[in-house]
């Protein structure tokens, strides 16, 4: 149902997106998909489809798609599917720039989002509110109402240690700086998401339904997300780059034809057109 909702406003946005893959029969699918949809106007490089445009040249096919962006001449750009998320990143950050990017992985079933997963090694206070500041605007583009948990091993001080304090120093300027978001930390993920727990512990307003987790570092996000995963059968769709000048998103190189066409969505939602 959400992916719908999010299907149906991003076709009022007439948007043009650049699929650099055009070499991936997924990739030449999906885009087929989204223009018989109305969805967007797919330009895919080095390939063809029904309905979109196609664009032929010799050199980096990732580094050319995000070019196009930068100019104005495509709105937003998702590739991914036969790069490695870094060679995506990094020409993201090297060409589209911005002031400080993150990632999420959004979980559409269940209607909640991971950051940051595939981008901050080791964010420090100050950019852990920065990345639960941007998550929590994307949240809000998909018509999820924040409820935003800081993680960490410890909740509420049942345990002690330098990450412990930079997640709480977190929530302080996040507070400080939102005051009217729900949010809350330092929480073990149980004490987030669990509201028997939250209730046993009574040391939460978020008792046991953030929608929104911040993770500590990039060790943590990464494993959680993928612990969901494989374990938990729940898809994730991302990484979707936040903070950037213009809307690129990553995918996984084990994705699906539905997952690139919903990663599509996704990211024409965050173009400002």
């Amino acid at each position: 149902m959400l992916m719908k909702q999010l299907e149906n406003e991003a076709k009022k946005r007439g948007c043009r997106i650049v699929f650099p893959e055009g070499e991936d029969k997924r990739i030449i699918k999906a885009a087929g998909i989204i223009a018989k949809r109305g969805i967007a106007k797919p330009i895919i490089i080095n390939g063809k489809a029904k309905g979109c445009e196609s664009i032929k040249v010799k050199g980096d096919s990732i580094v050319y798609g995000m070019l196009l962006v930068k100019e104005g001449k495509a709105d937003c750009c998702v590739c991914g599917a036969s790069h490695s998320t870094l060679n995506t990143i990094k020409n993201a950050l090297h060409i589209i720039r911005g002031e400080f990017a993150s990632s999420f992985f959004l979980y559409p079933e269940k209607k909640i989002l991971f950051a940051d997963c595939a981008l901050n090694v080791d964010p420090t206070s100050e950019q852990l509110a920065k990345i639960a500041e941007q998550t929590m605007q994307s949240a809000k583009m998909f018509g999820i109402k924040p409820k935003i948990a800081f993680l960490s091993y410890s909740t509420k001080g049942s345990g002690k240690g330098p990450s412990v304090d930079k997640v709480r120093e977190a929530v302080k300027i996040f507070r400080m700086r939102n005051p009217k978001i729900k949010a809350d930390g330092e929480l073990q993920l149980d004490s987030a998401v669990v509201p028997a727990v939250a209730k046993i512990k009574k040391s939460s307003i978020i008792k046991g339904d953030a929608n929104i987790l911040i993770f500590p570092n990039l060790d943590a996000g990464n494993i959680g997300y993928k612990l969901m995963e494989r374990f938990g059968k729940n898809q994730a769709l991302g990484p979707v780059l936040q903070g950037l000048n213009k809307p690129v998103s990553d995918l996984s190189r084990g994705c699906s034809v539905d997952d690139i066409v919903n990663v599509a969505i996704i990211t024409i939602l965050q173009s400002k057109k």
